[in-house]
């Protein structure tokens, strides 16, 4: 569980934060306010202000009962993350990492969803590659991102676990 306190917490907190930093600094999308953009990197990389009651790419945003739905499977995953660590479903370190990431991002949006007042994700980290646009993100989404990608890497790499499991024997 130090994976958890360590990794999951602090990453937590930092998404809250940048969402707090944004949320009080940018006008909501919907105001009468000129909508704030910062652009870190010209052409390439923007910092905004999105609302999101969806989920990946905007998918489902503005749809009614999204916040329940989403929040619904929030509660899910997080209970199952949970009972795996449990059973050892993650037993090194690359796939207790993506675990650790994944609490933490799914827990960063979850708190969105259910915040007084709020009802929505924040989204801020704003991408363009040429002409295209990759939607907004969050540093929670990218949690998640970095986590699939980990438990993509540690499935194939066969993990042991970090207390010295020997792997099975395949014969002579």
């Amino acid at each position: 569980m130090r994976y958890i306190l360590f990794l999951s917490l602090p990453l937590f907190f930092i998404d809250q934060l940048t969402k707090y930093w944004i949320v009080s600094d940018f006008p909501a999308p919907d105001s009468a306010e000129t909508q704030r953009v910062i652009e870190a990197i010209p052409g390439f990389f923007n910092i905004v202000r999105v609302h999101n009651t969806g989920m990946a790419f905007g998918r489902f945003n503005g749809a009614e009962h999204a916040n329940l739905a989403f929040g619904a499977i929030a509660i899910t995953a997080l209970g199952a993350i949970f009972w795996l660590w449990k059973k050892g479903a993650f037993p090194g370190p690359g796939a207790k990492t993506a675990a650790a990431l994944l609490v933490s991002g799914i827990l960063g949006n979850f708190t969105d969803r259910v915040l007084p007042g709020r009802g929505y994700v924040v989204d801020f980290l704003d991408f363009f590659v040429g002409a295209h646009h990759w939607p907004s993100f969050n540093v929670a989404d990218s949690c998640i991102c970095v986590a699939a990608g980990l438990l993509f890497v540690s499935a194939f790499r066969g993990e042991e676990s970090a207390r010295g499991a020997e792997p099975a024997n395949e014969g002579p």
